[in-house]
């Protein structure tokens, strides 16, 4: 599962990106650098697993990781066209959620695509643009089932129902997302259509040392309470540089410079955006975290190790990873009961530590 980081050119977002995944991105000055998606996989922070090395003390410890996506700046009129238009709607169309970077600072010697510092113009823009392109998903795909619906289909006619009513909230400039709450609708029912206004968003305030709290409270007070979504605040350009030191020297440089790295708060909560649990396997000399999707069975969640494990599986035994911690061994656990024998069934939970027999 992947999330595209988008926004406004130059707002910092290969900045952000480069923080992220310490990949040599270009991003320089000018609007559209980034022209083909960039891809980064970055491990997620994981005290657990940290935990689990300590309790086994194996030779490994191999993290879960988040994947993003730096797609390149929309601007105004990208729906029909503007800039590289709809090349990159098209590539926020392929990513499950969306992280939008917003700058909360005033730079003249950064060029901008509006005439001044304003998080919510900026929003505003990107949003109009996404939902000017889901509209004109709705309205082509309502045609394309007219045929079905005439001939009295009850599927098609269902939901070339639906279609219309999206199209409305659509024509109001509401999101999807809004339409399938107050109506409703089961998002599973129009997934295929992968609307861009129904995908999960975290809003990213790239903010420097002349951003006043202020202006910090207000933007984040705006996203939460108009927008229904989270935000975090980050000096991306502080990151981009914490992110060229060895892991040992960071926390003190930062402290060197009065700042917080926000850097791990941030990819923690994209992990949170895709809706992804964390569950642990210990094999041989290596203690592993794997992500899977809230409610996977175990069965399924034995082929994201390996398809043989799927294709195979006999059972489980299950322990949570509390258990593990409050009482400091396996043998106390099987002790006391706490190490289960599960089916292909059994919905594996956040923090499970598992052992797939096959």
């Amino acid at each position: 599962m992947e999330i595209g980081i988008i926004g406004l050119p130059n707002v910092g977002k290969s900045t952000l990106f480069n923080s992220l995944s310490r990949l040599n991105v270009p991003a320089e000055n000018f609007p559209f650098t980034t022209i083909e998606p960039n891809v980064g996989i970055v491990p997620l922070p994981d005290e657990r697993l940290k935990k689990l090395g300590e309790l086994f003390n194996p030779q490994k410890l191999t993290p879960t990781t988040v994947k993003f996506v730096d797609i390149a700046g929309l601007v105004k009129g990208a729906s029909v066209g503007e800039g590289l238009g709809n090349k990159f709607l098209s590539h926020i169309r392929g990513v499950d959620s969306i992280i939008q970077v917003v700058r909360l600072f005033d730079a003249e010697n950064v060029v901008n695509t509006i005439e001044k510092c304003d998080p919510e113009q900026e929003i505003g823009v990107i949003e109009t643009e996404l939902i000017l392109s889901d509209l004109e998903l709705a309205i082509s795909a309502k045609e394309k089932l007219a045929g079905l619906m005439n001939s009295g289909n009850k599927e098609a006619k269902i939901k070339g129902e639906i279609l219309v009513t999206l199209k409305n909230y659509l024509d109001q400039n509401k999101t999807v997302k809004t339409a399938l709450k107050e109506c409703n609708i089961d998002s599973k029912s129009i997934s295929e259509y992968n609307f861009l206004t129904n995908k999960q968003l975290l809003y990213v305030f790239n903010i420097n040392e002349k951003t006043s709290a202020e202006a910090l409270k207000k933007a984040k007070d705006f996203v939460k309470n108009t927008k229904n979504s989270d935000s975090v605040e980050i000096n991306a350009q502080i990151e981009s540089e914490l992110s060229q030191l060895p892991e040992e020297e960071r926390e003190n440089f930062a402290k060197e410079l009065g700042v917080e790295s926000k850097i791990n708060v941030l990819i923690k909560k994209s992990n949170d955006l895709l809706k992804l649990i964390q569950f642990y396997t210990v094999v041989g000399t290596e203690i592993r975290a794997w992500s899977i999707p809230a409610g996977t069975n175990v069965k399924s969640a034995a082929g994201k190790i390996h398809t043989d494990m799927e294709k195979r599986f006999v059972r489980a035994e299950v322990y949570s990873f509390k258990d593990l911690a409050e009482l400091g061994s396996e043998k106390a656990l099987r002790e006391k009961g706490l190490a289960r024998i599960e089916g292909k069934d059994y919905q594996v939970k956040d923090g499970d530590i598992v052992y797939i027999k096959f």
